[in-house]
């Protein structure tokens, strides 16, 4: 009689038409009732078209045996006899491209997170809460094909979903027998340059004949390299680290009825643990259920926890109603309209992320349709340590046209400057982190700190490009339907703003007129009270409108006027002058003395510029500039400028 078993979780992943299936088929000796393409729609394709269970078991390597954790036994058992085993569950995940979304709605499934802004980072720094689910990664190739576009796709998943890989080269048989090592190796330097700048640099890398002969060949060809291959899968597996506390969540993969026994969901527990009798939630129906039997690949047992691939029966609920989903402790899990996440670009993707671009945003199960807002810290908080497992309100944060990456160049504006309303560094400068807000078309209900996947799937799926954008962790959950009311307010976003103008003639010492810094048909008023800044060095405050051109009056306050208190220059503008007491300078004042020339008989001033005549260019230019902040979210869209 078998002991204690130990599981873990393989994902299967690669091409269409690898050998995926027939992989998870040569090595299982135990099938869930979804495994090996059972469903009728699979078999008259002759392709996968969902997730596929199944599993072996080992004997557990005696390395292993020290970390065993403590048996969970029920109440009255004594201690489980036999030799305790590891069991490998298998993953079974579809490889045709338009069902990508199979695939990275089943990584979720397998992936726990701690919170942190990145993925590799959280692993390395101990902050999980959580563990890893997935446990480890087969990425299996076609030999006789090498890497193809959704072999690259599943590279990248895995990159995110988990920290081990074994490359699996498929279909040895159909290589020339007096030619086969020879293509074994050259495909292998191919599959270690591929891996070279990714986690996985140096992973194994093994040769197998899952099926040999093709599909339609007889069963009494016998599979090569299995053997090694269960071998190598056994030695790169540690024992993984679950928790059993915190409240149950499961992710449900397959739902179907047993006539006379109830509603059967299958699944793998994301976090807690679940015992016989509990009550669980399917919070997409707002519907509880009492747990009545519960199966492990056709094992019945009592409890079950974190990182377990589970069947839960209950009754009198219609399978049809949950295809794939969450299933929780009651009142555990809340529905959402939007979300604060944390964004990490994955290298592959193609071309920028913008703001105000829609993705396919994958949150736990679902995959819906979200627009992104990006943001980024202030300029001066861009090398500060990342903030894990939360999102801080307190904070400000400068709103993005584009999530900031080195390998991409500021936009333009149409005058050819670089965009400032972006707010972005133009020195390749880039934020150690960056958060963005998914706006969804519809409501997901998914945990708090789960993964978030982002991709174009509705890219060419035969174009040679990488459909997976952008992945993060959800750090805040918007429930409120009005969260544009109740919550955003709440966001400290803003864009920084420069406007750029000239001084058009002095009126005395402590006032001049300034153009081409507003439209014609701005209200001027609104903008009364701000500060702009002489290309001379003096400080000026805007005091109101002068005409109806777009015009407007500068005071320059005088010493007595601001109590003798010198005012600082702006960052950058320090030089010999860098306190101004107030007024214009002698020296700018002779700038902007005007040249002689013949004087119009309208007069001058105000009621001349009236009558359509100009006053005196000036000898030379002066420049002003205005700069302040206006937060995004501010429904009274206030203009702010740093004391």
């Amino acid at each position: 009689m078998a002991g204690q078993r130990v599981n873990v979780n393989v994902g299967v992943l690669g091409h269409i038409d690898s050998g995926k299936t027939a992989l998870a088929r040569a090595l299982s000796t135990t099938a869930s009732t979804a495994a090996f393409d059972k469903q009728p729609q699979s078999r008259e394709r002759g392709i996968t078209l969902d997730l596929g269970f199944s599993c072996f078991s080992v004997p557990l390597p005696a390395r292993l045996r020290s970390a065993l954790p403590a048996p969970r036994l029920a109440p009255d058992a004594g201690p489980e006899p036999g030799e305790p085993q590891l069991q490998f569950t298998l993953v079974d995940c579809p490889g045709h491209a338009s069902l990508i979304r199979t695939i990275i709605g089943g990584e979720h499934t397998f992936w726990h997170p701690c919170g942190s802004v990145s993925v590799d980072f959280c692993l390395r720094s101990g902050n999980c809460w959580g563990a890893q689910i997935i446990d480890l990664m087969m990425l299996v190739i076609d030999v006789t094909k090498g890497m193809q576009t959704q072999s690259a796709e599943c590279l990248v998943i895995g990159q995110i979903a988990c920290q081990k890989l074994v490359v699996v080269l498929n279909k040895i048989d159909l290589l020339a027998e007096g030619k086969r090592q020879a293509a074994i190796d050259k495909m292998t330097k191919k599959m270690q340059k591929t891996l070279e700048n990714t986690k996985f640099r140096g992973a194994p890398i093994i040769p197998v004949a899952a099926k040999p002969g093709g599909p339609e060949a007889p069963e009494t060809e016998a599979p090569q390299g299995i053997s090694e291959l269960i071998e190598l899968l056994t030695f790169q597996i540690s024992i993984p680290t679950r928790d059993s506390s915190g409240p149950f969540l499961m992710s449900v993969d397959h739902c179907f009825s047993i006539k006379g026994q109830g509603t059967v969901m299958t699944g793998t527990i994301l976090s807690g643990s679940i015992s016989l009798g509990d009550s669980v939630e399917i919070p997409a129906l707002k519907v509880v259920k009492k747990v009545k039997s519960m199966q492990m690949f056709h094992m019945p047992v009592t409890t079950a926890m974190q990182g377990d691939r589970l069947g839960i029966c209950v009754t009198q609920f219609d399978p049809k109603l949950l295809e794939r989903g969450l299933v929780c402790a009651p009142e555990s899990l809340r529905t959402i309209h939007a979300a604060l996440i944390s964004v990490e670009k994955i290298p592959y993707f193609r071309g920028p992320l913008q703001t105000k671009a829609k993705f396919h945003v994958t949150v736990g199960h679902e995959t819906v349709m979200g627009r992104l807002m990006f943001f980024s810290p202030a300029p001066d908080s861009f090398d500060h340590e990342p903030v894990l497992n939360a999102f801080d309100f307190s904070r400000e944060y400068l709103f993005q046209e584009q999530y900031l990456c080195k390998d991409l160049a500021p936009a333009a504006t149409d005058s050819g400057q670089t965009n400032e309303k972006a707010g972005q560094a133009t020195d390749g400068h880039c934020p150690r982190q960056q958060w963005a807000l998914v706006e969804f078309e519809k409501p997901v209900t998914c945990p708090q700190l789960c993964l978030v996947i982002g991709s174009r799937l509705d890219a060419d799926i035969h174009a040679n490009m990488c459909r997976l954008a952008f992945h993060g962790v959800l750090l805040h959950g918007l429930e409120d339907k009005n969260y544009a009311e109740s919550l955003l307010p709440r966001l400290r976003v803003y864009k920084l703003k420069t406007k750029h103008g000239l001084v058009e003639r002095v009126i005395d010492d402590y006032n001049v007129i300034g153009r081409s810094l507003f439209k014609k048909e701005t209200n001027i008023q609104l903008f009364v009270g701000l500060k702009v800044y002489l290309s001379t060095g003096e400080l000026g405050v805007i005091d109101s409108a002068f005409g109806q051109s777009g015009k407007f009056k500068i005071h320059i306050p005088g010493a007595e006027q601001n109590q003798l208190k010198a005012w600082p220059l702006p960052s950058g503008r320090e030089d010999e002058g860098s306190l101004v007491r107030g007024g214009l300078s002698p020296e700018s004042k002779k700038m902007l003395t005007p040249t002689l020339k013949k004087r119009s008989r309208a007069g001058q001033g105000e009621a001349a510029e009236q009558e359509g005549v100009g006053p005196p260019e000036p000898a030379h230019h002066v420049a002003l500039s205005l700069s302040f902040k206006r937060y995004v979210f501010d429904t009274h869209k206030r203009m702010v400028q740093s004391p």
